[in-house]
């Protein structure tokens, strides 16, 4: 992958039911997705991290039980019932097909308040980073088992653009059976145009998007819209493509027609302008000149360097770190509760475990979580 996937890192995929479903069986189409998971080997040899947010639970499950006239809108009560006799199929399906590439998979049912809750988030992204690390390809779909209409994304788009913001990847590919934004309906006008790049998301951008099709998919142009303001605010890159091919990721990096929606910042950097702009602190930890130095220097806040911790907050809440003449130094997302920072101040990380009976980070606030004054 050295073509428009080249420099990319991280990246999440978007696959659409309509991809991974025949509509006429509600199979799986394993072919297709062996084909994927091909790809997706490919660029895990070249050290790129990959997320794959898949549609297709409910697709899946319905058939399986009866519920075939896919003209009927179902009930949410059968959507949450397809949903969970579907999803398992479906993490099966994937779990073969990445198997054959030794490539272990993990599956994450999420909700939209675990993307936007700061605790709820923090454990999830810890989570997401952490399967990563072990060369772990997560698999998530939204909780639809759980989930109210007024709780939901309601489709996977502005899902995996959410799930793109919250591990800080750098590229968002959203496949589908349409290879791009175009200025008009290109099944109704021949002379529309497909946009290779979107600089900005104007008010023009968005009048293009049209209304979701009929059939399993419940997204549309809009929702990609959606999602491609939220990716690209948050620092990542994002493409619409057609994945009906069999290797949509290598006919990418290849050059195969797409739109791609630019970034407006870095992924790190989007993130702390959040941590920096839109959190109030409600807690403070002061530390000493040793740590205030290491801060300085770009490292994470441990806690042998925090001397006092003051307000009352948990895990995931935003706290300033203040020097030992008050300055404020830095901000940050704490990985500690405000009782259990106080027992571990002034402490070694590897005496953690014993302090508090279990084993969590090593760092106060990690760097990533962590942004600096001035």
């Amino acid at each position: 992958m050295n073509g428009q996937l080249g420099d990319s890192k991280r990246l999440v995929i978007k696959i659409g039911s309509a991809l991974l479903v025949d509509e006429a069986s509600g199979a799986v189409r394993h072919g297709w997705l062996e084909a994927l998971a091909e790809d997706i080997a490919l660029c895990h040899r070249q050290g790129k991290e990959i997320l794959v947010v898949s549609s297709g639970a409910i697709a899946v499950g319905r058939q399986r039980l009866g519920l075939t006239d896919i003209d009927r809108a179902l009930r949410l009560e059968e959507k949450q019932a397809a949903a969970a006799a579907g999803q398992i199929r479906l993490a099966h399906a994937y779990e073969q097909a990445l198997a054959k590439h030794d490539i272990p998979v993990a599956q994450i049912l999420v909700t939209p308040d675990d993307t936007e809750e700061r605790r709820r988030h923090l454990n999830a992204r810890s989570t997401l980073t952490q399967l990563l690390s072990f060369n772990v390809v997560p698999v998530i779909n939204e909780n639809d088992t759980v989930g109210t209409d007024e709780i939901r994304f309601g489709d996977n788009d502005r899902l995996a653009a959410r799930v793109a913001a919250m591990v800080s990847a750098d590229t968002l590919i959203l496949f589908s059976d349409i290879d791009g934004l175009y200025d008009a309906d290109p099944s109704e006008n021949a002379d529309a145009n497909r946009l290779d790049l979107v600089a900005a998301i104007t008010p023009t951008i968005e009048a293009m998007a049209g209304e979701p099709r009929l059939g399993y998919s419940s997204g549309g142009m809009v929702t990609k819209i959606q999602a491609a303001k939220i990716a690209t605010a948050s620092g990542c890159r994002m493409a619409i493509a057609d994945g009906r091919s069999t290797h949509p990721l290598r006919r990418l990096d290849d050059g195969a027609p797409c739109t791609w929606f630019e970034a407006t910042a870095a992924p790190l950097t989007a993130r702390k302008t959040w941590i920096a702009g839109a959190l109030n602190p409600i807690g403070v930890f002061e530390v000493d000149g040793g740590a205030d130095k290491a801060l300085q220097q770009g490292r994470s806040l441990l806690p042998v360097g925090v001397t006092a911790v003051s307000g009352r907050f948990e895990r995931g809440d935003p706290v300033a770190v203040r020097s030992q003449d008050g300055r404020e130094v830095a901000r940050g997302l704490s990985a500690y509760s405000s009782t259990d920072a106080a027992l571990i101040a002034g402490h070694k990380s590897q005496e953690i475990e014993e302090i508090l009976g279990y084993r969590g980070r090593d760092e106060m606030i990690h760097r990533d979580d962590l942004v600096l004054n001035g």
